[in-house]
């Protein structure tokens, strides 16, 4: 089954917990803090391969989970870091949080890029000896790994994509021109899924072809096949449009899907395009030119017209070479414009981590990425734990603006959703 859209939960490992360990040994009086690190947390990465063509893996796996990070132990050893979890996609798989913001864009063989990082794991007692501190009992818990969910969609990233009505003879031209053998016959919607197939078109050049399920009115309103195929036509560079010389009305037949392009998401008609006007045996010549004349009438100017054969291959050669030539010029297009710029960096100054406080009755509420990372990692159930927390607040300008604010004793303090204690 032919999988292109998935939503996945994502949990990067916990990192973990460092210990508070004195170590003891015989005849060794006073041996010292010796509490190891926790390891750190597996990331989720994802991998674009090439092996891969579909996102069915996800169809019963929707939770992703890496390792999470072991804790520390005596004699200042390091719990064992969680194994990253790699997961292989499709080349073309863009993936995207709930609010739709792109995370990545996975469009090269072997591309990664790391989705959920890892927790990074605790400090252990002997992490906070010092020589006015010589005796610590404070042990870091491990920070939690990243945890959402994301949107995994596959965009096929084919040089040229085939569109039409159904029966145009997409399949029939993509299964002439290449080895890929997609499914023929002779009723609407017989391809259900989108094909690919590489096609040679001479030493120099071998296209990637994507022939794309048959559309219909409204299909980018979701009718018939919907627009669940029309986003693979995203990223090509030429469209070939096949219409059947044999429809009766051939300017509806090319409005139509002209319509639907211009109606999806991102308006397709403005991607180059190559008419194909297939299925010409049998045909005089004069009925040719009269059908290619009508429309003349409605395809915009410069657009070339082909007539063609995908059955017995008549003309083909001349359309790939004239394909070949719209794809080479887009490519060229394309890398000038991702050319980088020559010039000096740009270097912005960075904004520090600042902090929010907000009174509530007897209730402090603080928030900030900084306080609250230091939050998580704290023991509240350890005096010694939030007494380090009360220094790093005093530290930070946090426990002069409570007590301006009237702070008093038995006054709750929350720290976003680290945990609260009592002042």
């Amino acid at each position: 089954m032919f999988i292109d859209k998935v939503q996945i939960d994502v949990k990067a490992g916990d990192g973990g917990n460092g210990i508070v360990s004195f170590r003891h040994e015989k005849f060794i009086d006073k041996g010292g803090p010796d509490g190891g690190d926790g390891g750190h947390g597996g990331s989720v990465i994802f991998k674009a391969s090439r092996n891969q063509n579909t996102l069915a893996s996800f169809r019963y796996q929707r939770l992703l989970t890496a390792e999470p990070g072991q804790p520390g132990s005596k004699r200042r050893k390091h719990g064992k870091n969680g194994t990253d979890l790699v997961v292989e996609v499709p080349v073309g798989t863009v993936l995207s949080d709930t609010d739709g913001e792109v995370l990545a864009d996975l469009q090269e063989d072997g591309q990664t890029v790391v989705i959920a990082k890892g927790g990074r794991g605790g400090f252990g007692n002997a992490h906070f000896v010092s020589s006015t501190r010589q005796a610590p009992r404070i042990a870091e818990k491990g920070e939690p790994g990243d945890q959402f969910q994301l949107t995994a969609e596959l965009k096929m990233i084919a040089d040229v994509g085939l569109v039409g009505l159904p029966n145009a003879g997409k399949s029939t031209l993509l299964a002439s021109v290449s080895n890929a053998r997609p499914e023929i016959a002779n009723y609407p919607f017989t391809t259900l899924k989108p094909n690919l197939g590489m096609v040679p078109i001479d030493e120099e050049a071998t296209l990637l072809f994507a022939d794309i399920p048959g559309l219909i009115e409204g299909a980018s309103q979701g009718k018939g096949l919907g627009d669940e195929f029309l986003r693979h036509v995203e990223r090509t560079a030429v469209l070939l449009h096949l219409i059947d010389s044999y429809n009766e009305d051939l300017i509806k037949a090319y409005t139509t899907i002209q319509e639907e392009l211009r109606a999806y998401k991102v308006d397709l008609t403005e991607r180059p395009q190559i008419i194909a006007l297939n299925k010409i045996d049998g045909l005089d010549d004069e009925i040719i030119e009269d059908r290619i004349k009508e429309l003349r009438t409605v395809v915009p100017e410069g657009t070339e017209i082909h007539a063609i054969s995908a059955q017995s291959k008549k003309n083909l050669p001349q359309l790939l070479y004239a394909i070949k030539a719209i794809v080479m010029a887009e490519r060229s297009r394309l890398e000038e414009e991702t050319e980088p710029e020559a010039g000096l960096p740009v270097l912005r100054m960075q904004k520090p981590e600042s902090w929010h406080l907000q009174k509530q009755d007897h209730l402090f509420l603080i928030t900030g990425p900084k306080i609250e990372r230091f939050a998580r990692r704290t023991d509240f159930a350890s005096e010694e734990g939030l007494g380090r927390l009360r220094d790093i607040m005093k530290k930070m300008g946090i426990q002069h603006e409570l007590m301006r604010q009237g702070i008093e004793p038995g006054d709750r303090i929350v720290i976003g959703a680290a945990g609260e204690f009592e002042y």
